[in-house]
């Protein structure tokens, strides 16, 4: 997920759940006593017993695992001669109908699941991810409305009369026979939450057997809040239908026994699911475009004034689509070795048609890169949606092969506007990859979806040399034209100095939403940071075995921790970066406290001379110090200050504030040598002592400005005298920026 704020740079969503403390869990806990039945809408069965549930939730603090997943989790690693790309757990077929007066979405549903467990299941958990937005008395309002405005948030708009949007679940079935249902707080929230229900089911389905439930539902599409809904004619169609939960088995993402993983839908949380297969027809009015999730069945069918659509994927675990009235779209094609032909498709509004071809050639560069530096893409399609006008926070999400992005009626070259809109549409696609492919559980470890995306995605930029151009129209009217290294620009919004969370912690138990932005950028900082320690070659073959191993499967932050150990033979070093950041909130910020050059001079006093002691008076050794300095500079004239007939001692002291990582220390001499230091202790400070011909001039730790995580670099270097350069070149860009300005004015 991507979200434009004043369009700068920064995906700003937080979450932290109401009233809930306590150290992060890794292993299920006891499902939460259930609410009062539904009302009488719900289905109901007599003849069914009410079974008991005997397979735990997730915990309700689930974050960050240590523990590696067992070898064979998930059915072991994907060797690529399966029958099916992924171990498909469920299947869908769904029949739906918008109404695009109403943004209501009536639909039936088949839903096949497989019990993968060793014991029998006789009740199983869906996700009604759109009753967040029934009303305030869900867990999406109640954590909202306290941290929306605490350091802003996607998903903070003002809800009008008829904007809510809710899914009410009709009658389920079993073979024919009804079933009751009953919504449930996996997650202890308030019991106004509806977005899981327990079905209780009419017979347990037997280990390794399957269950196949017939329903019906109701979505009321809300005005856009957050990633789905409406604006006008606009349909962004996501999270729509019961989907069920994930059957996690001892082994996988630190479970010890068989635990339902079915969180609520928490405020700036997203999604996780098993792999299968989709099967859905859309009815939609005549004149629609449709872009969906997947391959589009030959060409849509008449129904009186509508079109049915017919839209199937495998081998994913979502389903999105859109919809809209007049509508445009530009296609195009990208082949790569080990891939099908993936036909690309841009779908956009006329008032954003200058959005179109930089999308469609940001996701076909994005398709390239990401096949190659991690494996091939292995899908037929991608489509990206341009939102229209007034629907932001429809930009930047992404479903499976499908995705949306930014919206421009400009986009000038070198600009942030231009910035922006590459990044979005890279972000969004690599989901594909890091969301969809790998499929972390993004409730409980959103680093490993958010986090290692936008490090790759600012790898991709870096490789294309394209930096944050930070200027506006205005700005190069005056000749300024300010730029940053994709990097500098994440460690920039990182929060290095006081971080709150732990990378790995889950997507609710934080600080506030402005914490929450360090799953971002923090994450791709610390990254940055170990690959320049483990090496660019290295870093590379460690996320491609990363991704061998792990796509079609559901691997925690252990088991990516396990791998680039493993890749890298590097063990020490990757166990240091995930302790201090991953599992911690160590902060690192090493300064040199001073640097100090004085000449070893003679010194007065008495000496033994040929057997002799002999006595040499501070005056006489004034008067000898002096010859020997006019003797030098008659035989040197026009030496560099800083040099002559006497060495000198250059002293530096460093000091630690933080957490101890490798550091390298420059010392810069006035014969214009260098030395070097490594600083690899866990001391507080340390001292440097250099003896050289020339006199120190300055001292620089991380002289190559590789060690980005550091929270202030300005106190990095020291000069032995006053250097002003920096204020005067301030000073100067200042005065040219004036100097233009007021030659604007003069022209008006």
């Amino acid at each position: 997920m991507r979200r434009k704020a004043a369009r700068v740079v920064r995906c700003v969503a937080a979450v932290a759940l109401l009233g809930l403390a306590g150290a992060w869990a890794q292993d299920a806990v006891p499902v939460a006593p259930v609410a009062p039945p539904v009302p009488a809408s719900a289905s109901t069965v007599a003849a069914a017993p009410q079974l008991p549930v005997e397979i735990p939730f997730a915990s309700p603090h689930a974050g960050f695992i240590r523990t590696p997943s067992a070898p064979e989790a998930w059915g072991g690693p994907r060797k690529g001669d399966e029958a099916t790309l992924s171990d498909r757990v469920v299947s869908y077929r769904i029949q739906a109908r918008l109404d695009p007066g109403k943004h209501t979405v009536d639909g039936r549903q088949q839903l096949t699941w497989r019990n993968r467990s060793d014991r029998p299941v006789s009740s199983v958990f869906l996700h009604l991810y759109l009753n967040a937005f029934e009303g305030e008395g869900s867990l999406f309002f109640t954590e909202r409305n306290v941290l929306a405005g605490a350091g802003g948030s996607r998903g903070a708009a003002e809800v009008k009369k008829g904007e809510w949007g809710y899914i009410d679940l009709g009658r389920v079935e079993q073979d024919g026979a009804a079933l009751s249902w009953r919504y449930v707080h996996p997650d202890g929230g308030p019991t106004t939450d509806h977005t899981v229900v327990r079905v209780d089911l009419a017979r347990p389905v037997a280990p390794g057997a399957s269950v196949t439930l017939d329903m019906s539902f109701h979505s009321q599409l809300p005005r856009v809040i957050e990633r789905t809904g409406y604006v006008g004619s606009f349909h962004l169609v996501g999270q729509w239908f019961p989907k069920i939960g994930v059957l996690e088995l001892a082994g996988e993402r630190g479970a010890t026994a068989p635990r339902w993983n079915v969180h609520a839908f928490h405020f700036n949380s997203e999604f996780y699911a098993d792999f299968g297969e989709y099967d859905v027809h859309m009815t939609v009015p005549k004149g629609y475009v449709v872009g969906a999730t997947g391959e589009q069945q030959g060409e849509p069918v008449p129904e009186g004034d509508a079109l049915i659509w017919h839209f199937i994927q495998a081998d994913v675990h979502d389903f999105a689509w859109m919809a809209a009235p007049g509508y445009r779209t530009m296609d195009g094609e990208w082949r790569g070795p080990g891939s099908p032909t993936v036909k690309v498709r841009v779908i956009y509004p006329p008032e954003y048609a200058a959005t179109a071809k930089p999308v469609l050639k940001a996701t076909i560069d994005a398709l390239g890169w990401f096949s190659s530096t991690l494996g091939p893409y292995p899908y037929k399609t991608v489509t990206a949606v341009v939102p229209p006008f007034n629907a932001d926070e429809a930009g930047g999400m992404e479903y499976p092969t499908f995705f949306t992005a930014d919206s421009y009626t400009r986009v000038p070259a070198k600009t942030i506007d231009e910035y922006m809109l590459d990044f979005v549409t890279v972000h969004e696609f690599g989901h594909g990859y890091f969301y969809g492919l790998i499929a972390s559980n993004e409730f409980e470890e959103p680093m490993l979806d958010e986090g290692l995306n936008e490090y790759w995605d600012e790898r991709m930029l870096r490789a294309r040399n394209q930096p944050v151009y930070l200027t506006t129209p205005l700005w190069r009217f005056f000749g300024v034209e300010p730029a940053l290294p994709v990097f500098m620009l994440e460690r920039m919004t990182a929060m290095l100095s006081r971080p709150a969370d732990a990378l790995g912690a889950n997507s609710w138990d934080r600080l506030s939403s402005g914490t929450y932005v360090t799953v971002y950028s923090r994450t791709a900082t610390a990254l940055h940071d170990l690959e320049e320690r483990l090496g660019k070659a290295a870093t590379e073959k460690a996320f491609k075995d990363y991704y061998a191993t792990w796509r079609f499967r559901h691997p925690s932050i252990g088991d990516l921790q396990a791998s680039l150990s493993a890749s890298t033979g590097q063990p020490a070093v990757v166990a240091q970066v995930f302790d201090q950041y991953v599992y911690g909130t160590d902060r690192i910020d090493d300064r040199v406290s001073d640097i100090a050059s004085e000449e070893v001079l003679p010194l007065a006093g008495t000496a033994l001379v040929d057997g002799k002691r002999v006595e040499t008076s501070t005056d006489d050794n004034d008067a000898a110090i002096e010859r020997q300095r006019d003797a030098w500079k008659k035989a040197h004239p026009g030496a560099a200050k800083g040099l002559g007939p006497f060495p000198w001692k250059t002293t530096v002291t460093l000091w630690r504030d933080g957490a101890p990582v490798p550091q390298t220390l420059k010392v810069t001499f006035a014969d214009g040598g260098v030395e070097t230091a490594r600083w690899d202790d866990t001391r507080r400070w340390a001292r440097f002592v250099f003896t050289r011909p020339a006199k120190g001039v300055s001292a620089e730790l991380d002289p190559e400005r590789t060690l980005y995580l550091d929270a202030n670099k300005l106190n990095d270097s020291r000069t032995v005298e006053a250097d002003h350069a920096a204020s005067h070149r301030w000073s100067a860009d200042v005065a040219a920026l004036l100097q233009g300005f007021y030659a604007f004015l003069v022209t008006l």
